[in-house]
């Protein structure tokens, strides 16, 4: 390397499960390499100007090229858009002279690596979900350097390293910290805490059980911390009193919510599923019920360990019936809370990194 570093462009977009591990990867290569130069492509459309800039990394805008998971109409106007996809994403990778591209899916991956392919750039990727993308499985037909969250991942040349997470979540010891996460949000440090969270943008059908279930769940000594998502916090009504319910729209660090917690319930995206294998938060994972059952894919290693519950469909009456006696049941817990640390695979943000250090290095004297 010479002494400006590896000149690296990362691309995953619109959507914290891409944009989440794509920041965590950059910042174990900054670790590595202090002088790499890191450029994070994004676009309007979903959280890349929220999340990015505030992670310290320049963000350069281009057209969004989402590709259709099925044969469409949409499918038409998809030549037209990813053209001029590919042409903003290449001008991007000549203006910072690009050593290397590594792609984590969403709106902005297929152009970014078709316009390295076109440049004889190297193309990394990293595949999260069980269930690829159109992007990363258009990928894996360009690259050989294809990496995945797990064994499971349905991906072509795939290496499974995990998911790169940030060292606040991998380095979490919530026995130790469980009390001042719960003083923080204003909970008891003696009685079991639910968690209660529906991703960064909220889930309402998870929201509306939870709340339908709050008389319960108080009357069972149970604490509450629910985090509705932005634009649901003033749909939630629970009854004041004691044990607390408390009711937050967003966390930014989600590392205090796993601390103060005993329990989740969630979706099963696959940064949601990685975070709580890597802390040993055994929860109760509500999948989405579209995008071709991903979510219940992901969530099925920590399942089938003992270190989470599957629910088709969560209502009131499931948390009444099934988890009141789980969070009254603290051996029980502890069992889970093993077994789901035992699915967990930390340090993919590392091994990643290193790996596409090698690469940049390869790639760079013929250049």
């Amino acid at each position: 390397m010479d002494d400006k570093g590896p000149r690296v462009v990362v691309a995953g977009g619109h959507s914290a499960g891409h944009i989440e591990p794509a920041m965590n990867f950059a910042d174990a290569l900054r670790q590595l390499a202090p002088a790499a130069e890191v450029t994070a492509l994004g676009t309007v459309r979903g959280l890349d100007t929220t999340l990015i800039p505030a992670r310290g990394y320049p963000l350069e805008l281009i057209p969004p090229a989402p590709l259709p998971r099925k044969i469409t109409r949409a499918l038409l106007h998809t030549p037209s858009r990813l053209r001029d996809s590919i042409r903003a994403a290449g001008t991007v990778l000549d203006q910072v002279r690009a050593d290397v591209v590594v792609g984590f899916g969403g709106y902005v991956a297929a152009p970014a690596y078709l316009a390295a392919r076109r440049r004889g750039l190297p193309i990394v990727i990293h595949e999260a979900n069980v269930r690829p993308g159109a992007a990363n499985r258009l990928a894996a037909r360009l690259t050989s350097h294809v990496y995945t969250a797990s064994p499971t991942v349905r991906l072509k040349h795939g290496t499974p390293i995990g998911i790169p997470l940030r060292p606040a979540i991998t380095g979490l010891d919530r026995a130790q910290a469980r009390d001042a996460a719960r003083q923080r949000f204003g909970l008891h440090t003696d009685a079991p805490v639910l968690l209660v969270t529906g991703g960064s943008q909220g889930a309402t059908a998870i929201n509306a059980a939870a709340s339908g279930a709050a008389t319960a769940l108080r009357a069972a000594g149970v604490q509450v911390l629910h985090i509705t998502g932005p634009q649901h916090s003033a749909e939630i009504e629970t009854p004041e009193g004691d044990p607390p319910y408390v009711v937050l729209p967003y966390v930014d660090e989600m590392q205090h919510a796993y601390a103060a917690a005993d329990f989740a319930i969630c979706r099963s995206g696959a940064m949601t599923c990685a975070e709580l294998a890597a802390v040993g938060l055994p929860a109760a994972f509500v999948p989405l019920p579209d995008r071709g059952g991903e979510q219940r894919l992901n969530a099925g290693p920590i399942v089938a360990a003992g270190g989470a519950l599957l629910v088709n469909e969560l209502t009131p009456a499931w948390i009444e019936a099934t988890l009141l006696p789980i969070l009254a049941d603290p051996a029980r817990i502890a069992a889970m809370s093993a077994r789901a640390s035992a699915a967990g695979a930390p340090g993919a943000d590392t091994v990643l990194a290193r790996h596409v250090l090698a690469i940049a290095e390869r790639h760079r004297p013929a250049r």
